[in-house]
């Protein structure tokens, strides 16, 4: 049996990550195309450890398909998650610079 690990999120800044995460996966009802990572891989792939990702998977931030003992996660899941995540880093610092010099 498959079964969708997605919590619902308490904080209102996981609310909107993990409604992106929703429409990704809503997109997705065809599973026959889905490629999906194991917890080691998406730790790879984002450069943070294993329990960062189970956390994130726990958390509702990042759907997993769990097989037996072990998640699954979709590829796709992991692209959103990281789109969601992107911040343009020349917007920020000079927001920050500017309210320094405030």
């Amino acid at each position: 049996m498959v079964k969708w690990w997605i919590r619902r999120p308490s904080a209102p800044s996981q609310m909107d990550a993990s409604e992106g995460m929703r429409e990704i996966m809503a997109q997705e009802q065809n599973f026959s195309n889905a490629s999906f990572l194991t917890v080691s891989e998406v730790a790879d792939v984002m450069r943070v450890s294993k329990m960062t990702v189970y956390r994130l998977v726990h958390s509702g931030e990042l759907p997993a398909v769990r097989f037996g003992r072990s998640y699954r996660v979709p590829e796709s899941a992991v692209a959103g998650l990281v789109q969601c995540a992107f911040v343009e880093g020349a917007a920020d610092h000079k927001a920050a610079g500017s309210a320094d010099t405030a």
